[in-house]
């Protein structure tokens, strides 16, 4: 089966994709032009938008779970619409194989920890302007970052 989706995210920083993707356990391969996933599309799951099947498996880098070469990846693709940046996209049949247990769901995790490194990149600047940062994990395990004035 294939289930090929983008993730709701816009990738702007690969450097900051790269230390978000250590964070968790997955490895960032520059320059790796496919992606594991089914390996072909059958037309049971919608295409992404503006992408067509020869599309499918396709990336200009790749990201893979550390330790399980059996779990399909994440292909970072360069957006289709002419603006800069990138989507993700993967294929989430059966959890992945294990890429959904280090990326969350819809990869998840792999946003909130991407977020956080855009977020720490420009803390410094943030600070030079009158912003003080914290950061803390909730309840339900996810990071809250607050930035305060003064």
């Amino acid at each position: 089966m294939s289930h090929i989706t983008l993730v709701d995210i816009e990738i702007k920083d690969l450097e900051c994709l790269r230390k978000a993707t250590t964070e968790l356990g997955l490895e960032f391969h520059e320059g790796q032009k496919s992606f594991k996933w089914y390996g072909q599309y059958v037309g049971d799951y919608p295409l992404p938008t503006g992408f067509v099947q020869a599309d499918m498996g396709k990336c200009d880098h790749a990201l893979k779970v550390k330790g399980n070469p059996n779990a399909y990846e994440i292909g970072v693709v360069k957006r289709h619409d002419g603006n800069p940046g990138y989507h993700l996209m993967f294929d989430f049949w059966q959890g992945g194989y294990g890429l959904q247990d280090v990326a969350g769901k819809n990869c998840s995790k792999l946003c909130q920890s991407y977020a956080e490194q855009v977020v720490l990149k420009n803390t410094q600047a943030l600070r030079a302007k009158g912003w003080q940062l914290s950061k803390q994990k909730n309840k339900n395990g996810e990071i809250v970052v607050r930035l305060v004035r003064g």
